[in-house]
Protein backbone atom coordinates (compact mmCIF):
# COMPACT_ATOMS: atom_id res chain seq x y z
CA UNK A 1 0.00 0.00 0.00
CA UNK A 2 1.29 3.58 -0.87
CA UNK A 3 0.58 6.71 1.09
CA UNK A 4 2.16 10.15 0.24
CA UNK A 5 5.52 8.74 -0.43
CA UNK A 6 5.45 6.11 1.92
CA UNK A 7 4.99 2.01 1.72
CA UNK A 8 3.88 0.78 5.34
CA UNK A 9 5.85 -1.69 6.65
CA UNK A 10 4.14 -2.31 10.00
CA UNK A 11 2.18 -0.19 11.88
CA UNK A 12 2.74 1.37 15.71
CA UNK A 13 2.21 -1.34 18.40
CA UNK A 14 2.07 -1.37 21.98
CA UNK A 15 2.58 -4.74 23.79
CA UNK A 16 1.93 -5.40 28.07
CA UNK A 17 3.15 -8.91 29.37
CA UNK A 18 2.81 -9.75 32.79
CA UNK A 19 5.72 -12.39 34.81
CA UNK A 20 5.95 -12.80 37.93
CA UNK A 21 4.28 -9.22 39.03
CA UNK A 22 5.41 -7.24 36.71
CA UNK A 23 4.21 -5.49 33.76
CA UNK A 24 6.81 -5.14 31.02
CA UNK A 25 6.28 -2.99 27.91
CA UNK A 26 7.19 -3.50 24.59
CA UNK A 27 6.96 -0.46 22.21
CA UNK A 28 7.19 -1.65 18.53
CA UNK A 29 8.87 1.01 15.88
CA UNK A 30 6.80 1.85 12.67
CA UNK A 31 8.85 0.91 9.01
CA UNK A 32 8.21 2.75 5.82
CA UNK A 33 9.74 2.41 2.96
CA UNK A 34 10.71 6.11 1.27
CA UNK A 35 8.98 6.69 -1.82
CA UNK A 36 10.76 9.17 -3.97
CA UNK A 37 9.43 12.11 -5.91
CA UNK A 38 9.73 9.67 -9.36
CA UNK A 39 7.83 6.93 -7.46
CA UNK A 40 10.83 4.73 -7.13
CA UNK A 41 11.58 3.21 -3.57
CA UNK A 42 14.96 2.19 -3.85
CA UNK A 43 14.64 -0.32 -0.67
CA UNK A 44 11.87 -2.28 -2.28
CA UNK A 45 14.15 -2.36 -5.73
CA UNK A 46 17.37 -3.77 -3.95
CA UNK A 47 15.02 -5.76 -1.17
CA UNK A 48 13.43 -7.41 -4.11
CA UNK A 49 16.44 -8.45 -6.06
CA UNK A 50 18.15 -10.36 -3.04
CA UNK A 51 18.20 -14.13 -2.46
CA UNK A 52 15.88 -16.21 -0.26
CA UNK A 53 18.50 -16.28 2.43
CA UNK A 54 19.74 -12.75 2.13
CA UNK A 55 16.33 -11.64 2.53
CA UNK A 56 15.27 -13.17 5.11
CA UNK A 57 18.71 -11.95 6.75
CA UNK A 58 18.00 -8.19 6.03
CA UNK A 59 14.11 -9.41 7.19
CA UNK A 60 15.10 -10.45 10.42
CA UNK A 61 17.64 -6.94 11.42
CA UNK A 62 14.63 -5.52 10.27
CA UNK A 63 12.32 -6.80 12.86
CA UNK A 64 15.07 -5.68 15.83
CA UNK A 65 14.94 -2.17 14.09
CA UNK A 66 11.05 -2.98 14.61
CA UNK A 67 11.73 -3.92 18.32
CA UNK A 68 13.80 -0.63 18.75
CA UNK A 69 16.99 -2.69 18.84
CA UNK A 70 19.87 -0.59 17.52
CA UNK A 71 22.83 -2.52 18.62
CA UNK A 72 24.20 -2.88 14.62
CA UNK A 73 23.19 0.89 13.89
CA UNK A 74 25.77 3.30 12.91
CA UNK A 75 25.12 7.03 12.15
CA UNK A 76 26.25 7.75 8.87
CA UNK A 77 25.61 11.46 9.10
CA UNK A 78 22.69 14.31 8.19
CA UNK A 79 20.13 12.09 9.82
CA UNK A 80 20.98 9.11 8.06
CA UNK A 81 21.79 5.68 10.06
CA UNK A 82 23.68 2.15 8.66
CA UNK A 83 22.05 -0.91 9.89
CA UNK A 84 25.12 -3.41 9.36
CA UNK A 85 24.03 -6.75 8.21
CA UNK A 86 26.95 -9.21 8.63
CA UNK A 87 26.48 -11.84 6.31
CA UNK A 88 27.43 -12.25 2.53
CA UNK A 89 28.99 -9.40 1.15
CA UNK A 90 28.56 -6.90 4.21
CA UNK A 91 24.63 -5.85 3.77
CA UNK A 92 23.31 -2.89 4.33
CA UNK A 93 20.58 -0.73 5.15
CA UNK A 94 20.43 2.77 5.24
CA UNK A 95 17.15 4.92 7.26
CA UNK A 96 16.35 8.31 8.87
CA UNK A 97 14.48 8.27 11.71
CA UNK A 98 11.32 10.38 12.07
CA UNK A 99 10.83 11.18 15.73
CA UNK A 100 10.81 8.09 18.13
CA UNK A 101 9.17 5.50 16.68
CA UNK A 102 9.23 6.01 13.24
CA UNK A 103 12.02 4.53 10.50
CA UNK A 104 11.82 5.90 7.05
CA UNK A 105 13.82 3.19 4.98
CA UNK A 106 15.96 5.06 2.16
CA UNK A 107 18.13 2.04 0.28
CA UNK A 108 20.38 -0.84 1.00
CA UNK A 109 23.53 -1.87 -0.46
CA UNK A 110 26.86 -3.69 0.71
CA UNK A 111 29.97 -2.79 1.70
CA UNK A 112 31.13 -2.99 -1.64
CA UNK A 113 29.53 -0.04 -2.77
CA UNK A 114 29.12 2.08 0.74
CA UNK A 115 29.72 5.36 0.22
CA UNK A 116 27.87 5.65 -2.71
CA UNK A 117 25.15 4.04 -1.11
CA UNK A 118 25.39 6.32 1.87
CA UNK A 119 25.79 9.29 -0.10
CA UNK A 120 21.91 8.67 -2.11
CA UNK A 121 20.66 8.02 1.01
CA UNK A 122 21.22 10.96 2.04
CA UNK A 123 20.07 12.81 -0.64
CA UNK A 124 16.79 10.68 -0.01
CA UNK A 125 16.60 11.57 3.17
CA UNK A 126 17.09 15.66 2.64
CA UNK A 127 14.46 14.87 0.05
CA UNK A 128 11.92 13.38 2.66
CA UNK A 129 12.40 16.02 5.08
CA UNK A 130 11.92 18.67 2.37
CA UNK A 131 8.79 16.84 1.15
CA UNK A 132 7.74 16.54 5.02
CA UNK A 133 7.79 20.11 5.53
CA UNK A 134 5.63 20.99 2.29
CA UNK A 135 3.00 18.38 3.90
Amino acid sequence: MVVAGFASIIFFKIFFTLQYGIVYVTIMVEIKEYIDINGHNRFERWFNRLNTVAALKVRKYLARLENANFSRVEGVGGGVFECKINFGPGYRVYFGKDGAKLIILLAGGTKKRQQVDIKQAKELWLEYKKRRKED
